[in-house]
């Protein structure tokens, strides 16, 4: 899943000439929708939208809080070009989720929206429509996120910090194994008289792993 976020003073969608949704200050967010996305991909995107620091605080410091911590609008629009792969110079739509399963899982991802901040600050275009979005980028800022592949590692620094620590373990136990193995082929090894003998069996192929 991509989505394009612009910081706004004010963002309105028209279709066929007629108004159909506006916001003032706030965010606009133009989402695509992968072939691959699930639930797990939307939550993810959801959250990064919500606390996304694109505004200043009460003493103008920038970057500094999100849309919620603000309370102001936003406005959603679908947008499956995002997900274009050019072929030569002509753009290919093959990796967007097909229009019969991109509305409902775009519905979808409206309320999940709406039930994690304010309904009444959560509006949006017309799916599949043939719209006319009014933009003014307040800036300009504009930020492009993308939700982690399916099945790849996570991108969260507390999980990507306990993956690093368990590779570290576990190079530092095969570091540890050979270090071991050659102290103890270069130990000398005192004769064993019953080894000779056979009476023991062979002492150098016990030692071996």
């Amino acid at each position: 899943m991509k989505a394009v976020v612009q910081r706004v003073t004010r963002a309105s969608v028209t279709v066929g000439g007629e108004q159909i949704s506006a916001i003032g200050r706030g965010i606009c967010v133009l989402l695509g929708i992968s072939l691959e996305d699930t639930q797990k991909e939307l939550e993810h995107m959801v959250r990064k939208i919500l606390n996304l620091r694109v505004f200043e605080d009460e003493s103008g410091k920038h970057w500094s809080k999100s849309v919620m911590d603000k309370q102001y609008e936003i406005l959603c629009v679908s947008q499956f070009t995002l997900q274009c792969v050019l072929k030569g110079n002509k753009p290919d739509f093959h990796l967007a989720m097909p229009t019969e399963q991109a509305e409902g899982f775009y519905n979808s991802f409206l309320e999940q929206l709406r039930k994690t901040y304010s309904p009444e600050l959560i509006k949006d275009g017309k799916f599949g429509a043939y719209m006319q979005v009014h933009i003014q980028n307040d800036g300009p800022v504009t930020i492009e996120l993308e939700s982690p592949a399916p099945g790849t590692a996570t991108s969260d620094p507390k999980q990507l910090s306990k993956l690093e620590k368990q590779q570290q373990r576990k190079e530092k136990t095969r570091a540890k194994g050979p270090s071991e193995s050659s102290k103890e082929r270069n130990t000398p090894r005192k004769e064993d008289r019953s080894a000779s003998s056979g009476a023991e069996g062979d002492v150098s192929s016990e030692r071996e792993p």
